[in-house]
């Protein structure tokens, strides 16, 4: 019986908790479907702070067209709290869950809140020149709000879009990239 405690307080002394007593930590939350303007507004009339991430859409129906915002990543919230703020973000009624992984509470870097930011600040669409990049390529952002950026070039004909990789949150997003703000860092590995 003690053997079975001693290995279940081992599992649970495994997992990680990257919540801070004085430190205010970047966590993501997943909230009720289509709620989350809701829980954004609720977790902020709170007093946490919380970041949104929205796109601006056009929608076009038979009458009229209309401009909507939608969030970039669905049921997520962004939340940057202290551990005593924990309870309080699941308290709101549209927060479902912390997002986790592996059962770890992870903390979301700064910088990558900060690389989401910039990713919707940017809003322009020009083609890439398929002479100097191939798909694979690794790239990197050389002007504009992305400058810095790396990634991995996916397509080039029509669409055109730069894979960047946000680690901690396991997500690639695809950003329409002007081929004269890219430098090719690495060509591709070819088989032989």
């Amino acid at each position: 019986m003690t053997e079975k405690l001693d290995i279940a307080r081992n599992k649970k002394a495994d997992f990680e908790n990257h919540l801070h007593p004085s430190e205010e930590r970047w966590f993501a939350v997943y909230t009720s479907y289509k709620r989350e303007k809701i829980a954004f507004k609720d977790l902020t009339a709170n007093g946490i702070e919380a970041y949104l991430p929205l796109q601006h859409h056009t929608r076009r129906y038979v009458r009229k067209v209309k401009e909507v915002e939608l969030p970039l990543i669905s049921h997520y919230v962004f939340v940057k709290i202290k551990k005593s703020e924990y309870v309080k973000v699941l308290q709101s009624p549209y927060v479902v869950k912390f997002v986790k992984f592996s059962n770890n509470l992870i903390s979301i870097p700064e910088n990558e809140i900060e690389l989401i930011k910039r990713i919707i600040g940017e809003g322009y669409f020009v083609e890439i020149n398929s002479d100097d990049f191939n798909v694979g390529d690794e790239v990197e952002v050389i002007g504009g709000k992305l400058t810095g950026l790396h990634g991995v070039l996916l397509e080039k004909e029509n669409n055109h879009f730069l894979s960047v990789e946000l680690k901690s949150l396991g997500l690639s997003l695809k950003v329409s990239i002007k081929p004269n703000l890219l430098r090719k860092i690495k060509q591709r590995l070819v088989a032989k």
